[in-house]
């Protein structure tokens, strides 16, 4: 899952992230290269508590992150979400990018919420890219309607969401499977 998560976050920002060019020494000479700007922040929001799994090896790509928990339940029978924990900060920094980690994307009512916290507290929907692990349409659907323009980047695209709201075959439950409880 970790892995996962390190290749998804590097498909969401390679032409999402500024770059700047710095002269990097080889044996043979010294070249110029595109490197991403380290004074410009990237945030990872991961939704406890199985996006901190999918988002574990997301800073090895980037040159400074900052991580804002943000733990979240789904009410197993209205298939509401509810907020537990938020580390967010008050105000994101203008410009900043955001990824927001949410393994499993089902219905896609936690990871909305989660937009509208991030939306409350200054982001504009180009500053947040969604990685998931597994998307259904029905969450796709919602994020279009909500966010247009929203981007959503999955390792897998599943057809089905039961009437337990979990998606088929999908995982499981993501934070069930990655702790083993």
């Amino acid at each position: 899952m970790g892995e996962l998560g390190r290749l998804l976050a590097y498909d969401a920002t390679r032409d999402w992230l500024p770059t700047v060019p710095r002269e990097v020494q080889s044996p043979m000479g010294t070249a110029v290269v595109e490197s991403v700007d380290p004074l410009e922040p990237i945030m990872i929001v991961p939704i406890l508590r199985a996006g901190l799994v999918l988002a574990e090896f997301m800073t090895s790509i980037f040159p400074i992150t900052r991580t804002f928990h943000l733990g979240m339940a789904r009410d197993e029978t209205t298939l509401q979400p509810s907020v537990y924990l938020n580390k967010l900060p008050e105000r994101f920094p203008k410009g900043c990018h955001i990824l927001l980690v949410d393994p499993m994307l089902a219905t896609g009512g936690t990871v909305a919420a989660a937009v509208d916290l991030l939306k409350e507290r200054g982001a504009e929907i180009s500053q947040i890219r969604i990685i998931a692990a597994v998307a259904a349409p029905p969450a796709i659907k919602k994020l279009n309607e909500r966010f247009p323009g929203i981007c959503v980047y999955t390792g897998a695209l599943d057809q089905i969401v039961n009437e337990k709201g979990f998606i088929v075959p999908g995982l499981g439950d993501a934070g069930d499977r990655s702790y083993g409880t």
